[in-house]
């Protein structure tokens, strides 16, 4: 695979000091990760923010045989890859500024499945924190079957959650660190049958040790992917506020379960609502009804949207046709299947919405009007 495109794109992230956002604007830059292992050191240097101990890196060309060694455990292993401009990507990622370059994938997962929901937590998880994320996750799959669970196979609330979701018949994806490995090593039999009900996520190389800052990078990859967070128990500090507060950043929704005045374990979920970071809900209902999700039983009674919309132009007719097709579509997704621009896409479906034809609910997810 020496010279393929996988080997350029693995390459581009190996590079020291270039991270997600300036790798990106380097490629953008030159057009290709090809590209950027083809120019001249001259030329590299010019580039904003590279410079000469940068581009001196780059054209040494040394972290394309470490990239080629990943080629190898990615064919033997049955490794999918994702590059961030591949349509496979997950779209709600690309919409984040330092989402990674590429991700790293193993098992069945669909990143763009219609329903995504991140649900984290304390480590040190309580029974009661236990029997709400049960219960919750459960309910869920009664309520919107085929929503994904996408958490960090951590202690506590994460392995909790993604339990929860395969006794829930639930797609689950574990968002962690190199697939040589598991870590935690005793979450490995859980690891295992995720593979078969959804998958693992990573943007981190084989031989890569779960260092602290690690955990960090891994969330906002858990924040970016979902159309709503979840925070079941949170201490005054952790990963999961961290995780709240990236959500809330991309735009996504965030909610948390309310525990008592005092309690340790509830401190950090207390505290979002306080501060409006995150809605308060106390069941898997709660949640659907603020996201605007339609559930199983109020589907069973909904009126067949129109078959026919009048006066409308070729675009226009042409998301009707993909909602039609997709029951809902997320902006970008609908965006990438009719290959315009996001912003065309953004201001077409707003008069469309104003002439009430489709809906937008919570995640800039749209719907037609029934």
């Amino acid at each position: 695979m020496i010279g393929s495109t996988l080997q350029y794109e693995i390459g581009v992230t190996l590079i020291k000091g270039i991270g997600p956002v300036l790798a990106k604007n380097l490629i953008a830059y030159l057009g290709s990760a090809e590209a950027v292992f083809k120019e001249t050191q001259a030329n590299l240097a010019k580039i904003p923010e590279i410079g000469p101990v940068l581009s001196r890196q780059i054209v040494d060309q040394q972290v394309l045989k470490r990239a080629e060694k990943e080629i190898a455990f990615i064919q033997k292993n049955n490794i999918q890859t994702y590059f961030y401009t591949d349509k496979g990507y997950p779209y709600r990622l690309k919409e984040c500024t330092d989402a990674p370059v590429i991700l790293y994938s193993k098992g069945n997962a669909d990143l763009n499945v219609l329903r995504l929901v991140g649900v984290v937590g304390t480590r040190k998880v309580t029974e009661y924190g236990k029997d709400l994320c049960n219960s919750f996750i459960n309910d869920l799959a009664a309520l919107s079957p085929g929503t994904t669970i996408v958490s960090g196979l951590a202690y506590g609330v994460d392995i909790c959650a993604h339990k929860a979701a395969i006794n829930a018949s639930l797609p689950t994806i574990g968002v962690g660190h190199g697939l040589d490995r598991i870590y935690p090593l005793s979450h490995r039999p859980t690891a295992v049958k995720m593979l078969e009900q959804g998958g693992l996520l990573t943007e981190y190389l084989t031989e890569t040790n779960p260092d602290r800052p690690n955990f960090v990078q891994r969330n906002r990859i858990v924040a970016g992917m979902c159309d709503a967070l979840l925070v079941v128990e949170s201490g005054e500090k952790g990963g999961s506020l961290i995780t709240a507060n990236m959500a809330q950043s991309y735009n996504r929704d965030v909610f948390a379960f309310p525990g008592r005045v005092g309690d340790e374990h509830s401190i950090g979920c207390n505290a979002l609502i306080k501060t409006n970071k995150a809605g308060l809900i106390e069941s898997a209902s709660d949640f659907i009804n603020a996201m605007g999700w339609e559930s199983v039983a109020h589907k069973k009674q909904a009126v067949q949207p129109s078959l026919f919309f009048t006066d409308l132009s070729e675009e226009e007719q042409q998301v009707v046709d993909c909602l039609r097709e997709e029951a809902g579509l997320q902006l970008n997704q609908l965006a990438i299947n009719m290959g315009i621009a996001v912003s065309k896409a953004s201001a077409m479906l707003l008069e469309m919405e104003f002439k009430g034809i489709v809906k937008c609910l919570p995640g800039s997810l749209y719907k037609l009007r029934v």
